[in-house]
This record gives C-alpha cells, sequence and structure tokens, in this order.
C-alpha cells in the first residue's frame, strides 16, 4: 500500500474539542502522522498507510460534529538523490589492514631425548 495525505475539515471551536479530534485520529489503524492546518485551524491533515477515510470521517462526525472530506492524495517519497563517484577515490575492501602483516612463529621444538 502507498501512504496518503487526507485533509479533513472538522468544526473545532476551541481547544478541547482540537484534542479530542487529534486523540481520534491518532487511535485510527494505519495513521503515521497528523497535524492541525488553516487559517481558522480548522482542518485536520493525516498521513497514513491504508486508512481507511470514510470510518474515520463517520467518527469525527460522530464524535466531534461537522466533519467534510477535502482532500485526499498520494503521498510519493523522495529518493534521496546519489553522489557521482569522484574517480580519483580508491575503494579498498573492508577487511584489508595497509601496512599490517601478522608474523607466525615456527613451532617451538619440544622433543625430549632419553638415553638408556
Amino acid at each position: 500500500m502507498t501512504k496518503q495525505k487526507i485533509v479533513i475539515r472538522v468544526s473545532m471551536p476551541c481547544e478541547k474539542s482540537r484534542s479530542k479530534a487529534m486523540a481520534l485520529v491518532a487511535r485510527a489503524d494505519g495513521v503515521s502522522s497528523m497535524g492541525i492546518a488553516g487559517d481558522e485551524r480548522d482542518r485536520l491533515e493525516v498521513v497514513g498507510d491504508g486508512v481507511d477515510t470514510v470510518c474515520l470521517v463517520r467518527c469525527l462526525r460522530k464524535k466531534i460534529g461537522h466533519a467534510e472530506l477535502l482532500q485526499v492524495e498520494e503521498v510519493k517519497e523522495k529518493k534521496p538523490e546519489e553522489k557521482p563517484e569522484d574517480p580519483n577515490v580508491v575503494h579498498q575492501p573492508p577487511y584489508w589492514y595497509p601496512g599490517y602483516y601478522h608474523y607466525h612463529l615456527p613451532p617451538s621444538c619440544s622433543s625430549v631425548v632419553t638415553i638408556w
């Protein structure tokens, strides 16, 4: 599924109704972020994956009051730009340590000679 941005206009005249609406949206399945927008602070912007918009608007109407679905759009993820590689840089494997050599000592001679 792809992420989508949902904008809902909700009648929120006071701070108590805004916090109640935010709590209701936060409990909805698939919501990853949300915020209040608009000049009159009457719009909820919800971003999520697999959010049931009809159910969300219905719950807001039931608990808060008037709610109107304004916009639903797909959120496109930004891909990080790949930087071109510098041709002068030499890449070495991570297990190679320059100037390091491990010397192995010859096995010690621990034989005992017994004469009878």
